[in-house]
């Protein structure tokens, strides 16, 4: 049994049909994935501190188990707070590499709540 859990931020936005002044509601994925759409995708990208942490913990997770690299990420993100606007899409990365190694029911047995239920989510995306 898959169970995910978690909080959804709103945020306003205005939007091109709405008039100017009217705010819309709309989601935080929505918004990261705005976000994201505008960060280059280019090699410089890859060396940012949260891209080298990724490697690292994906890295960790092929040598060891998906549970030893969410450690490793949760005592990353307590030493470095600036990182835990990351810990999600490190999370679900995660969650789909375990996906990769061990298969999803098997990985789905390394979840645990670091940055909410997001390796849940990663390895539910690949199910």
């Amino acid at each position: 049994m898959l169970v995910l859990s978690g909080t959804l931020a709103v945020t306003y936005v205005p939007w091109a049909s709405a008039p100017a002044d009217a705010p819309v509601l709309a989601s935080s994925a929505q918004k990261a994935s705005a976000d994201t759409a505008s960060t280059p995708a280019g090699p410089a990208s890859r060396h940012t501190p949260e891209h080298q942490l990724r490697d690292r913990l994906i890295a960790e997770l092929q040598e060891q188990d998906p549970g030893v690299a969410l450690n490793s990420l949760q005592r990353a993100i307590a030493r470095k707070p600036s990182l835990a606007g990351h810990c999600a899409s490190i999370a679900r990365a995660l969650g789909k590499a375990a996906v990769h190694k061990y298969g999803a029911q098997r990985a789905q047995r390394f979840s645990r709540p670091v940055c909410d239920t997001s390796f849940a989510y990663g390895v539910a995306q690949l199910s």
